[in-house]
């Protein structure tokens, strides 16, 4: 059976385990069934993250998904060059060196960035009057 890693730089999060389950049931995976997910959570020690990443690679996870931003994708990166990574985050993953580039993004990670870092300044400028 596949073993997924969920690793988290938050406290476990009621909602995103819920969520995580359900996107993970319309692809056909069902936790339990046919798939096992180990998750790791760093409750906000971000110092804790290589440790989780590593204790994942040793479980011998098949993908490892990095919930938290980039301090997470890159804390699994550092961990392993063979298991692929998956992430979510709202900055930039090239500038983050976590990818090579948004087209090809080479090596073992890949994810989708919601660049939100990028909208802020925006927002603000267009809430002036």
């Amino acid at each position: 059976m596949p073993v997924v890693g969920f690793l988290t730089a938050a406290s476990p999060n009621p909602r995103s385990g819920p969520a995580f389950r359900k996107g993970l049931s319309e692809t056909g995976f069902v936790e339990g069934h046919n798939v096992v997910i180990e998750y790791r959570a760093a409750n906000n020690d971000y110092s804790r993250l290589p440790d989780l990443a590593t204790d994942l690679v040793r479980h011998r996870v098949n993908v490892i998904y990095a919930n938290g931003g980039a301090i997470a994708a890159r804390a699994a990166k550092a961990t392993t060059s063979t298991i692929p990574i998956v992430f979510a985050m709202g900055d930039d993953p090239v500038a983050d060196g976590l990818v090579t580039s948004f087209n090809r993004p080479g090596g073992n990670v890949t994810g989708i960035a919601f660049l939100s870092s990028e909208l802020g300044s925006k927002r603000l400028g267009s809430s002036r009057t």
